[in-house]
């Protein structure tokens, strides 16, 4: 496998991209507003965190014919789409390659999310809805925190026609349903579900605070804020908002759903995004305001100051705006004319400039393309896309591709202490150790046992270990993941006792035999009484005889004169017997 980097500026894929970009994009937080990918291998889908979905035909593949211009003060009218309906291979996502044909048959609609692709929203033709996956602080709703590669029915939310749906990286989700309600479920510890409290939200909740009689018809996460936007053009925000993207005109969090008003007061908006902790909005003139974090300039300000308020971007005074998406920290935005702007952040030539450098006003890019009539962003690849009016898709920014098929074991080793990809945490020494529930349980039997429903650490997202170093714990758990340990003999010791105290007796030989490598005449008595204190005897034997094969230079070091009493007398007892003190 290798990282492919994708040029600076956009290049256009090859035969076939026009099939790329669907029905949502992926990205690692936040609500994008795209299409989602239907293959690899630059599909935005397949490496995201996130999805965005905005219509309820995502199995059909759409043309698009050249939008109208829009005059100033009016709304600006949609893309015009005639449909032809091809039947979507979701199978080329691997995820999907679990299914049967009678089942992959009845999707009419999905929504794929969470690192790699590994957790799936679909749809099926009867307006049922099933999700299965990773399950990341309980993002499939299925009512427990327990991951599952069978599809699983969502009946509270089956019969409900989905028209939007967002994830960010908490992670939680947000879901608009055709008849204008908003559900949300996911991790909740900044209230971003919008129910008032800060409660893990195991299933889909009804979010009513503040949105009775509101009928919702767009939602957008950021990494722990969220957006609702309804018919009547009024946007709604609640969550985390150290940074202003609630838009309430303070840095206070904001638990239930709150309008954002100010200069959006009389306003009609039409569209709404998110970044990481930024908010964008479009109103109907195809104005676009901002707010929240703007650090790199993703709120296209001409300036890197936060906002706590909406502020419209001045630099794309005169255009009118149809689409807005927002990458990690980064946006794009596609006029009526078919123009393409850019700003915010760009390490990894995002914003496709040609450069590296960041923007903090708009930018026009493309400029010597044809027409452009759809765009998508992601996060966690900082990843822009942009399709064509004749079908061709550009992506450009950081992109990866899988070049070298990867064995089960080199898989494992690759996501050991991955956040991306990890649905628990161990703290230790106040670092964070990132792991799999499913891996652990399978390999070692004390987290078998821990992970059951009597077992207060379950249900917990964070687990604090303060009986081991950070050192000897993450070392334990890569273990499960790679069978191998490179730890120093001294740090091997600690590792001998968690492996004694899990009752883990491979590693336990792994430490010996660790320890017997690294064996000196300075810390070979130190050595020698871990082996006794674990009740370690191959290896106590063999430190035992090291001791007495060097007994002037160890009894000179001061590990020898520190070590307990009874010990040192049962050493020299016994190297009595064995002859060590004749002449």
């Amino acid at each position: 496998m290798y990282w492919l980097s994708l040029p600076d500026t956009p290049t256009s894929t090859t035969e076939g991209a026009a099939d790329i970009i669907r029905e949502a994009a992926a990205g690692e937080s936040g609500s994008v507003t795209g299409r989602l990918a239907t293959r690899p291998p630059l599909s935005l889908l397949t490496m995201e965190r996130s999805c965005s979905v905005k219509s309820r035909d995502s199995i059909t593949q759409q043309d698009h014919a050249p939008a109208p211009p829009c005059s100033r003060g009016h709304t600006p009218p949609p893309l015009q789409r005639r449909s032809r309906r091809t039947m979507v291979d979701v199978t080329k996502w691997p995820l999907f390659s679990l299914m049967e044909g009678e089942e992959l048959s009845s999707i009419r609609q999905a929504c794929v999310f969470g690192t790699s692709a590994n957790e799936v929203i679909y749809i099926t033709h009867n307006d049922d809805v099933y999700v299965f996956g990773l399950n990341c602080s309980n993002c499939l709703g299925t009512g427990d925190s327990q991951s599952t590669i069978l599809p699983k029915k969502l009946d509270f939310l089956s019969g409900r026609k989905v028209v939007s749906l967002s994830y960010g990286s908490g992670p939680h989700i947000l879901l608009a349903t055709e008849e204008g309600e908003l559900f949300a479920w996911g991790h909740n510890g900044y209230s971003q579900l919008g129910n008032g409290t800060t409660n893990q939200g195991v299933a889909p909740v009804l979010v009513s605070a503040s949105l009775l009689n509101k009928r919702v018809t767009e939602v957008a996460c950021g990494s722990h804020h969220s957006l609702a936007l309804t018919n009547t053009g009024e946007v709604y925000a609640w969550g985390y908002n150290n940074c202003g993207q609630v838009g309430s005109g303070s840095t206070a969090n904001q638990p239930t759903p709150r309008r954002v008003s100010n200069c959006l007061q009389n306003k009609v908006v039409v569209s709404i995004t998110c970044g990481q902790t930024s908010s964008l909005a479009v109103v109907e003139n195809g104005e676009v305001y901002g707010w929240g974090y703007n650090g790199n300039g993703q709120l296209g300000l001409g300036n890197n100051g936060n906002q706590l308020t909406p502020c419209r971007l001045v630099g794309l005074q005169g255009l009118c705006v149809l689409q807005i998406v927002s990458g990690y920290a980064h946006s794009l935005a596609l006029t009526d004319e078919g123009l393409l702007y850019a700003w915010g952040t760009n390490t990894y030539g995002q914003l496709g400039t040609g450069n590296k450098s960041n923007q903090l006003s708009p930018v026009q890019i493309m400029a010597e393309k044809e027409r452009i009539v759809e765009i998508a962003a992601c996060h966690s690849t900082h990843t822009s896309a942009a399709k064509t009016q004749s079908g061709q898709v550009y992506m450009w920014g950081q992109c990866r591709e899988h070049d070298d098929f990867l064995t089960v074991s080199q898989s494992l080793k690759k996501e050991f202490d991955s956040p991306e990809t990890a649905d628990l945490k161990f703290s230790v020494d106040g670092k964070y150790i990132h792991v799999h529930k499913a891996v652990l349980k399978i390999r070692c039997e004390h987290f078998r046992s821990m992970f059951q429903s009597h077992w207060n650490e379950d249900m917990k997202e964070v687990i604090e270990i303060d009986q081991f170093t950070y050192p000897v714990y993450r070392s334990f758990l890569e273990f499960l993941y790679t069978d191998n340990i490179d730890l120093p003999p001294e740090d091997a010791i600690g590792l001998l006792d968690l492996a004694t105290s899990y009752c883990e007796n491979r590693l336990k030989r792994l430490c010996q035999h660790i320890i017997k490598r690294g064996i000196t005449i300075e810390n070979a008595f130190s050595l020698l009484a871990a082996a006794v204190r674990y009740d370690a005897e191959d290896l106590e034997e063999f430190c035992f005889k090291f001791c007495v094969n060097h007994l002037t230079e160890v009894t000179q070091t001061a590990a020898f004169w520190q070590i307990e009493g009874n010990l040192l007398k049962e050493f020299i007892s016994r190297a009595s017997r064995c002859g060590a003190f004749k002449n």
